[in-house]
């Protein structure tokens, strides 16, 4: 079990685990104290699918909005954030 995977369990317990968007950890930054959802950086999203994938920006983006940002799997929904302090 990886530290986030520990620090998230210690927080929400085995039964309410929150759910993840798979191969993006590296992205996320945070949790949502109202639904325990797992909070993402949506900029480092687009790095992972640019380097990992090896797609253009516009492509990641597109990836990204369809795939990613359109879906909805429950209460649980991941939230992606912009960072409105680092533009």
């Amino acid at each position: 079990m990886t530290e986030l995977e520990e620090a998230i369990e210690s927080i929400c317990g085995l039964d309410d685990m929150p759910l993840k968007a798979d191969g993006f950890d590296e992205a996320i930054i945070g949790m949502s104290l109202n639904n325990l959802s797992l909070i993402y950086d949506h900029e480092k999203i687009i790095t992972i699918l640019m380097v990992r994938d090896g797609m253009t920006r516009e492509e990641a983006y597109e990836f990204f909005d369809f795939n990613i940002l359109g879906a909805y799997v429950g209460d649980r929904t991941p939230i992606y954030s912009i960072d409105l302090t680092n533009p």
